[in-house]
């Protein structure tokens, strides 16, 4: 895999052209910025700009107008090689707050382990209805210390109305749901996304993490899919390189709060 080529191929399929990722969500090209408008619960945000220092002052303004108009707090998902260089400051200038710093990694599903099984004691559980979905929400709970109610808003959605772009599961110790993950399907793209992975603190390092990648991986192969595609924390960044994911950027969560502005 070609670090250079595959963030080119990234950047056209997953953000200049990305579709709506959830069923009520629609996608505008203006003043050079690819934003998504959702409902309250949603992702409402820019996945995409082309911009440059004459521009960009003037598109931020007018993304936050069009939010504000709808009462939407948004994010702008901001790319370490995103232009003008300053674009970060600018966003901050404009009433940003600053989300920490993720990494993009991306695998070829090819090079992936997609046979590792759980660990002793785990039983993997497809989540395909809402008490599937409480299942994930506990371990969210636990193991993130959020509620994450729009996480729960946008799967409850996308199983409900478009089952065929999302894969979810809880591992299961007994009938205590202790690691979760979301596996989103982009149509007309290379790529898959892993989303939401996370175990409860006394489940972690006993190998849960890597089955549940391994696990969407070969969902993620089944369907035909190339890469798979993740913003990785910190934390589980050196997992993900060992199991041979490939760090091209970083991206960084730019939140503007609507009642702040």
């Amino acid at each position: 895999m070609n670090p250079h080529d595959t963030l080119a191929l990234f950047d056209d399929q997953m953000r200049r052209h990305a579709q709506p990722d959830d069923p009520h969500a629609t996608l505008h090209l203006t003043d050079g910025v690819l934003r998504q408008t959702s409902t309250r619960q949603g992702w409402n945000g820019i996945l995409w700009s082309d911009l440059d220092h004459t521009t960009a002052d003037t598109a931020i303004a007018n993304q936050i107008s069009h939010f504000a108009a709808l009462g939407h707090d948004f994010e702008w998902k901001l790319y370490a090689h995103d232009q003008p260089t300053d674009l970060a400051q600018r966003l901050l200038a404009a009433g940003a707050t600053q989300e920490p710093t993720e990494t993009l990694m991306v695998a070829a599903i090819s090079d992936l382990p997609t046979t590792t099984p759980p660990p002793d004691g785990i039983h993997l559980h497809p989540v395909t209805d809402p008490a599937g979905v409480d299942l994930m929400m506990q371990v969210h709970q636990q193991a993130f210390e959020t509620t994450a109610t729009h996480i729960k808003h946008r799967l409850l959605t996308q199983l409900a109305e478009a089952p065929d772009t999302v894969a979810a599961v809880v591992a299961m110790a007994g009938t205590r749901p202790v690691s979760a993950a979301r596996l989103d399907l982009h149509p007309g793209t290379h790529f898959a996304s892993l989303w939401s992975g996370g175990t409860v603190p006394d489940w972690r390092g006993r190998g849960i993490y890597r089955a549940l990648v391994a696990y969407r991986a070969r969902i993620a192969a089944a369907h035909g899919y190339r890469y798979l595609q993740v913003d990785a924390s910190d934390d589980s960044r050196p997992i993900l390189s060992r199991l041979g994911f490939t760090a091209l950027t970083t991206t960084t969560p730019h939140l503007f709060v609507v009642e702040g502005l």
